[in-house]
């Protein structure tokens, strides 16, 4: 089991504290062909709707995704993505408590939903897939999600096996800091998502759970999804919304592997799931304390878990920021 370090995580107005619980960021796909619900949010009065649920059922973070990244899904124009996210932004304006990312690698996209009130960017391309998009984390002070992927959702089904996936992946992420870090953005602003299902064969997505304390190399926060997807559908045989249960295994595996943030559909079962999986997490801290195991944090963008205790219940703090 890996010991979790805390972090800050620096957005515009707040600053996200991570490390003393797992986060959840509750999913809200408003296009017609996702994996597991496309379809049933399309309509902006039901995203809105199901945006507040999420909160009230115990959701940190709100991801809004206008195009699909299930194998094999084609690639969609900014204007078409913006049709979908722009009346859901709209609506769920100064009407949520919590932040809000937008699941989009496109710098239009980041840029008008950033505009409306979104406080993340999740990429799923590591910046690789829009140049422009690091301008626009930089002018909007955005916090960024640094996703791993290999090859596109239309290619996925061709990539071969990769005889050690968890050292692809922390030298890719490391890769993608650099890139990140050369275009002037803060690590105190970035967390990194191993990309499960991105482009990783099935087996693959085990082997990412199971390695995930490797990432800990990289020094920065982890956010893991292996919500629905289609590996835990190969091993249980049954389709999307029917993956539940293992569902709350992988976000289990997750937890005590690292992850300090979890992407879920159903973030009112989840958060049951999470709350035990801290619970072991915990009682691992206070077993290493008792033969003088624990480290210290010793980078930039960390703090003591003690700076952490009184914030469980509402994982962030209102920052006033001078622009750069």
């Amino acid at each position: 089991m890996m010991i979790r370090q805390p972090y800050e995580w620096r957005l515009r107005d707040r600053t996200v504290l991570l490390g003393t619980r797992t986060l959840l960021m509750g999913v809200l796909n408003v296009t017609p062909d996702s994996f597991s619900d496309g379809g049933r949010y399309t309509d902006p009065d039901a995203a809105y709707a199901r945006a507040l649920e999420m909160q009230e059922q115990g959701a940190d973070l709100i991801d809004i995704g206008g195009e699909s990244t299930r194998p094999g899904s084609r690639r969609i124009s900014a204007a078409e993505e913006l049709d979908r996210v722009v009346p859901v932004l709209k609506k769920l304006r100064n009407k949520l408590d919590i932040p809000i990312s937008i699941d989009t690698y496109k710098a239009e996209v980041a840029e008008r939903a950033l505009g409306l009130g979104a406080e993340i960017v999740n990429d799923m391309s590591g910046l690789t897939f829009d140049p422009a998009l690091p301008a626009v984390l930089n002018r909007r002070d955005a916090g960024l999600v640094l996703a791993h992927l290999r090859g596109t959702p239309e290619t996925w089904s061709k990539l071969r096996p990769l005889p050690d996936v968890m050292a692809v992946i922390a030298r890719d992420l490391e890769a993608a800091l650099g890139r990140a870090r050369r275009a002037g953005l803060e690590r105190r602003r970035i967390v990194v998502d191993p990309g499960i299902g991105f482009g990783k064969r099935g087996d693959e997505n085990y082997d990412i759970l199971a390695g995930l304390p490797r990432l800990a190399v990289l020094q920065q926060p982890i956010l893991v999804g292996p919500s629905r997807k289609s590996f835990l559908g190969q091993t249980l045989r049954v389709p999307g919304a029917d993956r539940l249960l293992g569902t709350a295994a992988a976000i289990t595996a997750a937890v005590m592997g690292g992850a300090h943030i979890v992407r879920v559909h159903d973030v009112d079962e989840m958060q049951q799931v999470a709350r035990v999986a801290d619970e072991m997490v915990k009682a691992e801290e206070r077993n290493e304390a008792r033969v003088g195991g624990v480290q210290e944090p010793s980078r930039g963008g960390k703090m003591r878990d003690s700076q952490f205790r009184a914030k469980e219940s509402q994982p962030w703090q209102t920052t006033t920021r001078a622009k750069k």
